[in-house]
């Protein structure tokens, strides 16, 4: 709204406000982004905790054994509206709205976070851990998956460009960029004009930049760091039909990433601020890399995709992580509030989501390795448990317990019949949250690192 309102009286002849071209600066308004989000969880945050309190909306807590898990008995939970709200007030006030890329994250936005407070509030009401049924969670992952992947196919604001190979040693040794794709039509091309510096010419000057509508994305330890989904399907002669099938694979990659995201989150939310600081974690990495690859000059430099719009994504980001940040003063061990599903199922689509539209897709595995090692975990325990009854008639354990961050909640003193014993003695909760963080952290290391490995 306010980005809408300045550029608007910038349009007015002979208006000269101070500062007028600061909300043109994609730096200023992620710095007050930021900081709007994190005062606002900070502020309404401790008023949201209190009211769902007094409305006695409580942690349903199993005991499964854990130290200290039956005090959290009656923490108020659904805290993921706080994030949402931090969220959401920032980027209306100060995001491009006519921008495709922060559009869809605020559909993300509140479409995975109806999703977790439906599921939160059947808990609520029904007293019990069941929520919303498995089915109703997963056609809500799948939808997303399907808006977001259709929006990068048909929209016409969403193109990229990258240097191929006939072009890298331009790349290399300036900011120019020119891109040649298997669909290139003369319809899919646009020409940008960006001001970038020309080695030859030793001054700046305007050179121009190619970009097309093309399924590609970035992978790491190969040369040029790009795949094409559309190599899958150049077998086919056809050239139109190739071209409709690369995208139909591309939008069932993206149904399939939203939906496991989103599901690993949600399991990784089970100690005070493991979630919340990873996903932050994440957020500062997809951060950067939505920067670069917004900016012509940076990624030309860089030898990086350049995606024209994405830059707004940055604004986004600086939302994200003060909502997170600030939530992190109400979650962080001892909780006084839970974000529930409302919070952990939305942070998941909004870092898949992110990092689809940024092309980065095929780095989740590696960026967001904790949120599958959740997720692999529990599928390990109960396959492995169901197996073993199966042929010694008693059910036999992997881990002493599921997801992951439980397992070193546990003592290793053969109590609990597990293959994995380790560690002897239980950690105690916040030094296991906290490792989780430094962990986060190098995996973000890393997974910048593999883009520079060839």
């Amino acid at each position: 709204m306010l980005y809408s309102l300045f550029e608007y009286l910038q349009s007015l002849p002979g208006f000269d406000l101070p500062g007028r071209h600061l909300m043109t600066y994609i730096t200023f308004r992620t710095g007050v982004a930021f900081a709007l989000s994190l005062l606002i969880a900070l502020i309404f945050g401790r008023r949201i905790i209190d009211r769902l309190q007094k409305m006695q909306v409580g942690e349903v807590v199993r005991n499964l054994g854990l130290e200290g898990q039956m005090k959290k008995t009656g923490t108020p939970t659904m805290g993921g509206v706080i994030i949402i709200l931090s969220i959401m007030v920032p980027c209306l006030l100060l995001g491009n709205l006519s921008n495709i890329y922060m559009l869809l994250m605020l559909v993300a936005t509140v479409w995975t976070g109806a999703i977790g407070f439906l599921d939160d509030f059947r808990k609520v009401k029904y007293h019990n851990k069941d929520g919303l049924n498995g089915k109703y969670k997963i056609i809500g992952q799948v939808g997303l998956g399907l808006i977001v992947g259709l929006a990068m196919w048909l929209s016409p604001q969403i193109m990229m460009s990258s240097a191929p190979d006939s072009d890298r040693a331009e790349a290399d040794t300036g900011f120019r960029q020119a891109t040649v794709v298997l669909e290139q039509t003369p319809e899919a091309a646009i020409v940008l004009a960006s001001q970038t510096y020309d080695p030859e010419a030793g001054q700046d000057g305007v050179s121009p930049v190619k970009v097309y509508k093309t399924p590609e994305t970035t992978i790491p330890f190969v040369k040029n760091n790009n795949f094409n989904y559309l190599w899958l399907t150049s077998w086919i002669p056809d050239k139109d039909a190739a071209r409709t099938a690369g995208w139909i694979i591309f939008v069932l990659v993206v149904i399939v990433a939203v939906t496991a995201v989103s599901n690993g989150a949600n399991l990784t939310d089970g100690l005070d601020g493991l979630c919340a600081g990873t996903s932050a974690i994440i957020g500062v990495a997809l951060a950067i890399m939505a920067y670069l690859g917004g900016n012509v000059i940076y990624s030309g430099y860089l030898n990086i995709m350049y995606i024209p719009g994405s830059e707004e994504l940055v604004v986004y980001a600086g939302a994200f992580i003060g909502a997170l940040v600030g939530f992190l003063w109400y979650n962080a061990f001892p909780a006084q509030v839970f974000m529930g599903d409302t919070g952990s199922l939305m942070l998941g689509g909004i870092l898949v989501v992110f990092a689809i539209l940024i092309r980065k897709e095929l780095l989740i595995p590696l960026l967001c390795l904790f949120f599958f090692i959740e997720d692999l975990s529990v599928v390990m325990q109960v396959a492995w448990f169901k197996i073993t009854k199966k042929k010694y008639g008693e059910g036999r354990r992997i881990f002493k317990m599921t997801p992951l961050h439980h397992h070193f909640q546990k003592a290793g003193d053969g109590s609990i019949k597990a293959l994995i014993q380790f560690p002897r003695t239980p950690i105690p909760e916040s030094k296991i949250v906290v490792r989780f963080w430094i962990i986060g952290i190098l995996l973000a290391a890393i997974t910048f690192v593999t883009l520079k490995i060839r």
